[in-house]
């Protein structure tokens, strides 16, 4: 199966190609974007159940050595993380296509989509720093896009304000790298290992904490996250599920690979557990203070990434197993969340805690694909966030750290609180500012529809249409708690594998 691997990045960047060449036939543009998108997914299934005993899967491009040309590298670690995100991509597109809000019928929507979905596939399986940085640049493109778009004025400036700090972020990731090179000869990963290694101590660390910053504003930990906030509400819902759920935990994705394969011997352990508490609590806190139901998830993409931090912090390979797991989990359950917010949203015309209430009486089916969700974000037994949650806590009473693991235990019981403050405004409250005996139908501007069809029955086939697409990633978190057990083993075997660089550079430099 190693000579499929470039397929993984070939499919969706001839799927973008492709999709460009359909200018203005929107259909096949549709078509083009889910068939790339799912045969990339089943690939990546294929190569997961390859390296699922502990293999390495390396590919190199053209034939050239590894530290010369460029290498893809697909191990444990790759293969879940990118399994997950494309069942999640896959489940967004589909909402995109059904939600008639969404404008997808604007020619570059699918170009940039699939833009990003090879952005996504690039990062997690590169072999070396500089193309890590390349797959994030395409990734911050195609983002920029769908991010201001749909979304008017606030859109744009939202959007101009996440370029810039993405942009100086970049400049500083270039100088990192050749930093790196400079002091190493390489930028690749195999071969960093060991040059990294034979730097002295100090310098060692300088480099880690640079690197650590760049990719920390990525992953929106404290107190680099004041971007987020601000960005990911003004996106139309599909868009802002996608961020939610997958751009950040790129960052995260990045932190774990670099620091586990480049700097093993550095101990900042300590510094990222203080961070990865203080992330979790600024985040929580910030969720509980918002009245808006986007914003109040927005937040919550803060606090969840600070338990990714706490794990990998923990420096054991319990607390990195706990980190990876908490990452499959969080994916789909924050996209489907978001995606919820959607289909609220495409009814309401608004996501305002104040304006919103009684969904519960209306739609039940859509009060339980939330419920669901949010009992999982919030760590409630026996979803997949219980056990995310309960493996990062043990780690961390193994690990001695039982302040942070305090604060985690305590964080959660927040979460719980915020998602019931959703619970119990939007879905059984009532209105404040609302005109009780107004319909959604008369307040919404619908999409067109067959003359011959009532407006209401309308706008319940396009709901009903939109939850179907948002109940696949439901079902995806609830797939994760059903084999929880599993999956944790193949997370804790992907820790072992990355913690010991050793194996990593002998599969990639053999």
């Amino acid at each position: 199966m190693r000579s499929a691997l470039p397929y993984l990045l070939w499919i969706p960047f001839t799927g973008t190609a492709a999709a460009l060449l359909a200018f203005g036939r929107f259909w096949l543009q549709r078509v083009i974007a889910v068939v790339a998108l799912s045969a990339c997914l089943v690939l990546s299934v294929l190569l997961l159940l390859e390296v699922r005993s502990g293999g390495i899967l390396v590919s190199r491009v053209g034939g050239w050595p590894a530290g010369v040309g460029i290498t893809l590298v697909f191990d444990l670690l790759s293969a879940l993380v990118l399994t997950v995100a494309l069942a999640v991509l896959l489940c967004v597109l589909i909402f995109a296509i059904v939600e008639p809000g969404t404008d997808d019928e604007a020619s570059a929507f699918h170009p940039s989509y699939l833009a990003m979905a090879t952005g996504v596939v690039l990062a997690t399986i590169t072999g070396d720093l500089f193309n890590f940085f390349v797959a994030f640049e395409i990734i911050l493109l195609a983002s920029f896009f769908l991010l201001t778009f749909t979304a008017g004025a606030d859109g744009i400036r939202a959007g101009i304000t996440y370029v810039v700090i993405n942009v100086v972020i970049s400049a500083l990731f270039l100088i990192a790298i050749a930093l790196a090179y400079y002091m190493t000869g390489t930028v690749s990963f195999a071969q960093l290992a060991g040059g990294i290694s034979a730097l002295p101590p100090n310098v060692q660390e300088v480099l880690w904490a640079f690197l650590f910053f760049i990719l920390g504003v990525k992953a929106a930990i404290f107190p680099l996250f004041m971007w987020l906030p601000d960005s990911y509400p003004v996106a139309r819902s599909p868009v802002t599920a996608v961020f939610a759920g997958l751009l950040t935990k790129v960052g995260v994705y990045g932190i774990i690979r670099m620091k586990s394969v480049m700097f093993p011997a550095v101990s900042a352990g300590k510094v990222m557990v203080v961070i990865a508490a203080l992330t979790m609590v600024v985040g929580v806190l910030g969720a509980i203070a918002q009245s808006d139901m986007k914003r109040i998830l927005s937040f919550h993409v803060v606090s969840q990434v600070g338990y990714m931090i706490f794990g990998v912090g923990i420096a054991t390979a319990a607390g990195l197993a706990g980190a990876i797991f908490f990452m499959l989990h969080q994916i789909p359950v924050k996209a489907s969340l978001f995606l919820v917010g959607g289909v609220i949203e495409e009814e309401h015309r608004t996501t305002s805690l104040k304006k919103l209430g009684g969904i519960a009486h209306r739609r039940p089916w859509l009060s339980a694909l939330f419920i669901l969700a949010a009992l999982s974000l919030a760590g409630f037994p026996p979803f997949s966030g219980f056990a995310a949650k309960l493996a990062l806590i043990r780690a961390g009473i193994d690990g001695r750290e039982f302040a942070a693991t305090a604060v985690a235990a305590i964080v959660s019981i927040l979460t719980l609180y915020s998602m019931m403050k959703i619970w119990g405004g939007a879905f059984w409250g009532s209105p404040e500012h609302e005109n009780l005996d107004e319909t959604p139908a008369e307040k919404a501007e619908l999409p067109e529809h067959d003359e011959s069809e009532p407006i209401d029955a309308a706008l319940n086939r396009s709901v009903k249409h939109l939850a179907i697409a948002a109940a696949g990633l439901v079902g995806i978190t609830l797939a994760i708690a059903l084999v929880a057990g599993p999956l944790y083993e193949l997370s804790l075997r992907a820790a072992e594998q990355i913690m010991d660089p050793k194996i990593y550079a002998a599969a990639v430099l053999k």
